[in-house]
């Protein structure tokens, strides 16, 4: 029998839920589980996988949120039946480098989503390097979306980037609020490149990142790439 840990958003529909599914099948501690059955929406997907990333141990979803792009529908009947017959997707996370206008340089890990954003009032100027060849000098704009399939129905989805299907092996590079290149709407880019986001003029235009629960300041240069060993 699956050993089940059970955890939740903090959503009312998703820790009644919680309760309901407690009584119903035994719950263990998530170190003692061979999965773990996470209740809420695509956060608390997200949420669970930094929080049990050491452990490697597999995350069923089910829908008790709002969009849910990565759950599957709700039902209290036979958990452990389609907890076996799951098909499984194995989801990596961004490899961050953050540069910092101290010198500082700190690592960190994304399985959604990390964006270039202005820090001020000032558009941002940023150069956009794949595998180190420039391919924009100049993007003038709020900045730029790096985006996994797991993290495309998020913020990349409300800058009507592409939702991408989970498996796929590419990522999505999208733009926010661009002004120039004015038509330029993103692209597809495989998953074994290196992406590097560099602010021009970061005193007088400031950024900022953001991946996932995470905010960085005062950056000067990204360096993204897809983290296959985890």
């Amino acid at each position: 029998m699956t050993n089940i840990a059970f955890v939740s958003s903090e959503k009312p529909e998703a820790k009644n839920s919680l309760k309901v599914l407690k009584r119903i099948y035994t719950n263990v501690s998530p170190d003692k589980a061979d999965v773990i059955v996470a209740l809420g929406g695509d956060g608390t997907i997200l949420k669970s996988l930094h929080s049990f990333l050491k452990s490697k141990k597999p995350i069923y979803g089910m829908n008790r949120g709002n969009v849910g792009f990565l759950m599957n529908q709700y039902s209290e009947k036979n958990l452990h039946k389609r907890l076996s017959e799951a098909i499984s997707y194995k989801l990596h996370p961004l490899k961050i480098k953050s540069f910092h206008e101290d010198g500082s340089i700190q690592n960190s890990l994304a399985f959604n989503d990390i964006s270039m954003i202005r820090n001020s009032s000032k558009i941002a100027k940023i150069k956009i390097q794949i595998n180190n060849k420039i391919r924009i000098k100049e993007f003038l704009g709020d900045g730029c979306l790096i985006s996994t399939p797991a993290g495309s129905s998020a913020y990349n989805l409300s800058l009507r980037g592409p939702v991408i299907p989970v498996g796929a092996q590419v990522l999505a590079l999208t733009p926010i609020s661009p002004y120039r290149p004015r038509r330029w709407r993103g692209a597809l880019l495989k998953n074994d490149v290196k992406i590097i986001l560099s602010a021009i003029d970061s005193k007088r235009r400031p950024v900022r990142a953001e991946a996932d629960f995470m905010q960085l300041k005062d950056i000067i240069k990204l360096e993204i790439t897809l983290e296959k060993k985890l």
